[in-house]
């Protein structure tokens, strides 16, 4: 029991001293805190940030990029798409913006719409920019 009470004492003790520590003079933190970066700074590079954000996406309500028509396409395999159905793809990315791409890209997935094999490419190269 009086080994108990001694290491409460000690860690009580240590715990103070690391507090005064992490104030600098002016009374302020100097504890420094992690960036919390947003999901629509995933840029593919890290597959954590892709998969968390993907994570927090499924919890929330779906974003539409007014491309509700696209959704007659779940299911579909991206290789069994005709170019004319490509190109509706293509022209919904089109008109978005560079920062948008990623979040699209998400938002078709969560409603299991895989994008076409004809689109990929230049959907890959705006996520990258």
């Amino acid at each position: 029991m009086l080994y108990l009470i001694v290491a409460l004492i000690v860690l009580g003790i240590f715990s103070a001293i690391l507090g005064l520590l992490s104030h600098n003079k002016k009374g302020e933190s100097s504890v420094i805190l992690a960036d919390s970066s947003s999901c629509s700074t995933c840029n593919g590079d890290d597959p954590k940030c892709e998969q968390l954000c993907m994570m927090e996406a499924a919890t929330r309500e779906i974003e539409y990029f007014d491309d509700e028509e696209l959704d007659r396409y779940k299911g579909r395999q991206g290789n069994q798409y005709t170019d004319d159905e490509a190109e509706e793809f293509r022209n919904v990315m089109l008109t978005m913006q560079q920062n948008e791409v990623s979040a699209w890209s998400r938002s078709l997935t969560l409603r299991g719409i895989e994008v076409p094999y004809q689109v990929k490419d230049e959907l890959l190269m705006l996520m990258e920019h």
